[in-house]
C-alpha cells in the first residue's frame, strides 16, 4: 500500500465508521438470540492478544454461556501462548488452539481485530460461517465480516461487547467484569490515556460494583514481571535512539528487542508490550517506537504519538491500523531498514 493510498484508507474509515447504528445492534442481537442452544458459536480475535482482544472475548464468551449456549469456544491464530498476566482471567478454559478451533461455526464473533488479515488462519471461518459478527473500536477498521459493531470513539473493544451483552440482558457478574475491567484498563493505560472518557469511569463503575479489587487486578496485569524480564528492558532500553528530526521536526524515539534478547533472558514475547510505556515517556520526541522481533526479518512495530502526529495513519501507510495515539504495523528487513522506512513515511505525511 502506497502512503497516499494509506492516508485515504484512514481518511475513508474515519468517515465512514462513525458507530453501531440501532440498525447494526438490532442486527447483532437478532444474530445472537436467534442462536439454538446446541448452536456452536466460534469466538475469535487478534493474533498476539493483548488484555482488551483476550478480556472482550472472553468476557463475551461467559455472558455467552449464561444465555444457555453450551457450545463456546475462543481462539486466536499463532502460537496457542496466553500471555502470563492474562492466564487466570475467568473464561480461559473456554480458549483452545487454533487448529482445534471448529470449521463449520454456526456464528464467528470477531474482536479487536481491525482486519481479516489480523486474523491470520482463522479469517476463512468469517466466509464458510452463516452469521458473523465484528466488535471492534479500530478508526483503521476494513468494515470485514457481515455486521459491524465498530465503534471508534470507544476507549477498548470491551466497551462495545459490555453494551451488546447489556442489550442481550445479560447481567454483569464477578467473572465477566473481571474481563472487562482487564481489557479496558489495559487499552486506556489504567485509564491514563485520552480516551479515558467519563463514559470510561462509569463503564469502570459498574464492573467495580460487582465485587472487583482493582488494586490486586493492576498488580497482576502491570506491575508483574519477571526478573528476566527488567533485564531484558535494561538492554533494549540502553539502545534507545532519539531523533529530532523525524516526523517533521516533531522527534522520534525508538529501540528494538530481538529474538537473542528473549532468548538470553529466558523470556516470552508477550513481556515486550509494556516496553513502548518507557520508551514514549521521552519529551524530546512526540513519535516513540519500538520494534519486536518475529522472525529472522520480521518484526512487530508499536506506535505511540504524544498527541500532535496521527500513528493510525503512519501505520495504516505502512500496511497497518490503529488509533490516532496507538498504532502498529508489521516491518520486513533489518531493524535499520524498517526504521528508515517509518522515517520516510512519517517525514511525508507531517509535511502535508
Amino acid at each position: 500500500m502506497t502512503e497516499s493510498a494509506g492516508a485515504s484508507a484512514v481518511a475513508e474509515a474515519s468517515a465512514t465508521c462513525e458507530g453501531p447504528t440501532e440498525a447494526d445492534w438490532e442486527a447483532a442481537v437478532a444474530a445472537v438470540r436467534e442462536l439454538p442452544p446446541h448452536a456452536r458459536v466460534l469466538l475469535v480475535c487478534h493474533v498476539n492478544p493483548d488484555g482488551d482482544a483476550l478480556g472482550s472475548m472472553l468476557g463475551f464468551a461467559l455472558g455467552l454461556r449464561r444465555m444457555g449456549l453450551r457450545h463456546v469456544q475462543a481462539t486466536f491464530p499463532g502460537p496457542h501462548e496466553i500471555p502470563q498476566p492474562f492466564q487466570t482471567l475467568p473464561g480461559v478454559e473456554l480458549l483452545v488452539p487454533a487448529e482445534q478451533a471448529w470449521t463449520d461455526p454456526d456464528l464467528v464473533v470477531s474482536f479487536d481485530a481491525a482486519s481479516a488479515a489480523r486474523l491470520g488462519c482463522l479469517a476463512d471461518r468469517l466466509l464458510t460461517a452463516p452469521q458473523c459478527l465484528v466488535l471492534d473500536h479500530h478508526a483503521s477498521n476494513t468494515r470485514f465480516g457481515k455486521i459491524h459493531l465498530v465503534d471508534p470513539n470507544a476507549a477498548a473493544t470491551s466497551v462495545v461487547a459490555e453494551e451488546l451483552l447489556a442489550r442481550l440482558a445479560v447481567p454483569l457478574d464477578a467473572e465477566i467484569a473481571e474481563c472487562f475491567y482487564v481489557a479496558v484498563a489495559t487499552d486506556t493505560g489504567s485509564f491514563r490515556f485520552d480516551m479515558t472518557t467519563p463514559a470510561v469511569h462509569q463503564m469502570a463503575a459498574r464492573l467495580i460494583a460487582t465485587g472487583l479489587r482493582p488494586g490486586e487486578i493492576s498488580r497482576r496485569v502491570f506491575d508483574s514481571r519477571p526478573f528476566g524480564a527488567i533485564r531484558l528492558y535494561g538492554d533494549v532500553l540502553r539502545r534507545a535512539q532519539l531523533d529530532t528530526e523525524a516526523a517533521g521536526g516533531r522527534g522520534l524515539v525508538w529501540t528494538y528487542a530481538t529474538l537473542a534478547d528473549l532468548e538470553r533472558h529466558g523470556q516470552q514475547a508477550y513481556v515486550l508490550e509494556a516496553l513502548i510505556d518507557s520508551v514514549r515517556c521521552a519529551i524530546e520526541a512526540d513519535v516513540s517506537c519500538v520494534l519486536k522481533q518475529v522472525a529472522e526479518q520480521e518484526w512487530a512495530v508499536s506506535l505511540r504519538s504524544r498527541g500532535a502526529t496521527d500513528v493510525a495513519q503512519v501505520a495504516v501507510a505502512l500496511g497497518g491500523g490503529g488509533h490516532r495515539m496507538a498504532a502498529g504495523f508489521t516491518g520486513y528487513g533489518s531493524a535499520r531498514s524498517v526504521i528508515n522506512t517509518l522515517r520516510a513515511t512519517l517525514d511525508r505525511l507531517c509535511a502535508n
